[in-house]
């Protein structure tokens, strides 16, 4: 069992920066693959990009690929979601999410193989 409270959402300005945060619960959490989601209203679950058990392996999607940084201190049970050149196109609710793996180096990008979500948190990005 894994709780995921994320934190660091808010209100920027376009162009702004902004770091969002994933908090889990227990002792295993480099044993979990761990992705970053957004919903925006009215659309669909995004996934923004995850990130393997070890931290080794990233992967972004293509909206966000060289303005987001993903990363994990696994020390801490924490996963970061970096935010540079922020649009208003992403504004969204932001989730992290974990997917048990058996392989330390793999990151997990279908969203039904993630089975623990945070509440999210919202950011707005004003232009």
């Amino acid at each position: 069992q894994v709780t995921l409270v994320e934190s660091g959402g808010g209100l920027v300005q376009a162009g702004g920066s902004l770091r969002v945060s994933c908090a889990a619960s227990g002792r295993t959490f480099s044993s979990y693959a761990m992705g970053w989601f957004r919903q925006a209203p009215g659309k669909d679950r995004e996934f923004v990009g995850g990130i393997s058990g070890s931290g080794t392996s990233i992967v972004y999607a293509d909206s966000v690929k060289g303005r987001f940084t993903i990363s994990r201190d696994n020390a801490k049970n924490t996963m970061y979601l970096q935010m540079n050149s922020l649009k208003s196109e992403d504004t969204a609710v932001y989730f992290c999410a974990a997917s048990s793996s058996p392989d330390s180096s793999m990151v997990v990008v279908t969203t039904p193989l993630y089975t623990y979500w945070g509440q999210g948190t919202q950011v707005t990005v004003s232009s």
